[in-house]
């Protein structure tokens, strides 16, 4: 008898790991500058990235020409371009979404006196896309651009309340620091987030600040952001709305942005939410409760 294989059970070589140093070196750069808002210099960019001047000055005299970077003549020290992040929203759902959630939110923060800011899964983490100050003169604000925890952030949860089941699972196992029980504890949590449709509890960064959360649906009932309201307790009896009047004024702007990105009332279509409380490696227990998205947003 032979021994020899047919074309078909030769086994399949792995995928080729192609290499752009260069093109590596300068989203390296990107990284490293989003670190120091204030700015580096090149020999600090160089030491940064552990690469001598030579092996980096051409990337960024090349990406400062293209306007990817800023340069400071008076210090010399370099910065991100905003540009980047126009690039960004016109490459993805953001730019879209923004239009859209734009008038809305300054509605909503006229009418509160309250901030309010739009944040978008960006991976395993949330992306602020869009944040809008209240007319006040008293205000916290989020970072636009600001890289937020989906697993501890008012927002992130929210996300992961309503998310597809493959990216939750992904973004909970990724997190190195999240403990067998306290993934059952906040696997819990984010059933109460369905439930419900929404989040409301105390900030995880800042006393005195209350989080509240609403998911924005699109096409098909798949969310497509978190919109929140850090909400600001004034102590001198200026407050315009208290906490529940806001929350009712956040799900009403909620309900209306989703609905001009493609959702109707009637769609009860949500990706399911593995309400499992897994731990890494462990089996599967319990069943998704499905929820219809019309429950998110009160009559």
């Amino acid at each position: 008898m032979s021994s020899s294989t047919t074309r078909d059970e030769e086994p399949r070589s792995a995928p080729k790991a192609y290499s752009a140093p260069a093109l590596e070196r300068g989203f390296n750069v990107i990284e490293l500058l989003a670190q120091a808002p204030r700015g580096l210099t090149a020999s600090e960019i160089a030491a940064g990235l552990e690469l001598s001047i030579g092996e980096i000055f051409r990337i960024i005299v090349v990406m400062e020409r293209r306007r990817w970077l800023n340069k400071d003549p008076d210090t010399d020290q370099y910065t991100v371009n905003p540009r980047i992040l126009e690039i960004v929203f016109r490459a993805t759902p953001a730019e879209e979404l923004t239009v859209v959630a734009g008038p809305y939110m300054r509605e909503l923060s006229d009418k509160i006196d309250q901030s309010c800011h739009l944040v978008m899964p960006n991976g395993r983490r949330g992306l602020v896309v869009l944040r809008q100050q209240n007319p006040g003169d008293i205000a916290y604000i989020v970072r636009l651009g600001a890289d937020l925890d989906l697993v501890r952030s008012c927002s992130g949860q929210v996300l992961l309340a309503f998310g597809d089941e493959a990216w939750v699972e992904d973004v909970l196992d990724a997190d190195g620091t999240l403990q067998p029980k306290d993934r059952a504890i906040l696997v819990n949590r984010l059933k109460l987030v369905r439930s419900r449709g929404f989040e409301m509890r105390p900030s995880a960064r800042v006393v005195g600040v209350t989080a509240i959360s609403y998911p924005i649906f699109g096409l098909g009932g798949r969310v497509i952001a978190a919109l929140t309201v850090p909400f600001l307790v004034h102590i001198d009896g200026s407050q315009v709305f208290d906490e529940d009047a806001a929350r009712a004024a956040l799900a009403l702007t909620s309900k209306r942005i989703s609905m001009e990105m493609g959702w109707f009332e009637s769609d009860e279509h949500v990706a399911p939410l593995p309400m499992t409380g897994r731990a890494k490696g462990g089996a599967a227990k319990g069943k998704p409760r499905n929820v219809r998205l019309k429950d998110s947003f009160p009559a």
